[in-house]
């Protein structure tokens, strides 16, 4: 037991400091640690409540770039997707939903990364936002990976460094904020649950307030790199966690005893 509660507390050491830096990205590295330990709902349930406890320590990151008229169509999408993944949560096989998002962040992000120039999409208004928006709020109510899809388009969109952290993390903390509600109205956040509550609550403290001050030195190219490059890494890991479950054979059903 002693073992299960120190990978719980490095991970959230290691993807505090990492959603310190971008504004997300704590689910994707804590269950880079936390897949091979932790039974899926409990690593649902525990980076939803890191992360919006990270998302709180660094708030005030959020007013240089804030324009509430852009963020409204991303918030109103992820509103609608939020029920949709905590419906789904349940009857989920988390090994093959990791194994297909890390499998589109490790080729996708890679190649947006080596472009030498990426290609600004203007098209769709905020229409496209807010389908991306309810993308980020299904992946978020399946366990707390609300910034993905933002942050990809996000980059896409090529908005400047405070303007897209603006976006990411005030999204993420609307969006972590009511599927945490949501899992305590489903009942998904048990008695059982709160050991671990404790153990992460401390650790991602001073870990998220470094990672919030490095963020404020870098420029935005090298926080578009960080961004792509984060959710690559995150993407090979979330594959490497999964990947021996899939390629495992499957355990034969016990034989019927004779009657």
């Amino acid at each position: 037991m002693l073992s299960l509660y120190v990978v719980t507390a490095c991970g959230a050491i290691l993807a505090g400091f990492v959603q310190g830096i971008s504004g997300f990205g704590f689910g994707l590295v804590a269950m880079s640690l936390w897949a091979w330990v932790l039974e899926p709902r409990l690593a649902a349930t525990l980076i939803v409540f890191a992360s919006l406890l990270g998302q709180l320590l660094t708030v005030r990151t959020l007013k240089p770039g804030f324009q509430a008229s852009l963020l409204a169509p991303y918030i109103a999408g992820g509103l609608l997707g939020i029920p949709l993944g905590v419906l789904a949560l349940p009857h989920l096989d988390m090994t093959t939903f990791r194994a297909l998002l890390g499998g589109l962040l490790a080729i996708w992000c890679p190649a947006m990364l080596l472009a030498p120039r990426l290609p600004r999409v203007t098209a769709g208004g905020a229409a496209a936002d807010g389908a991306a928006g309810l993308m980020g709020g299904i992946l978020g109510g399946l366990g707390g990976f609300t910034g993905v899809i933002p942050a990809l388009w996000c980059t896409l969109r090529a908005y400047p460094k405070q303007t897209q952290r603006a976006v990411i993390q005030t999204f993420n903390l609307s969006m972590l904020l009511v599927t945490m509600l949501a899992y305590l109205a489903a009942g998904i956040v048990t008695a059982d649950m709160l050991p671990f509550f404790a153990i992460v609550a401390p650790a991602i403290l001073v870990p998220t307030l470094l990672g919030a001050r490095l963020y404020a030195r870098l420029s935005d190219a090298r926080f578009r790199q960080l961004i792509l490059g984060l959710l690559a890494a995150s993407g090979v890991a979330l594959l490497a966690s999964s990947a021996g479950a899939l390629l495992s054979p499957p355990v034969p059903a016990p034989a019927e005893a004779s009657r």
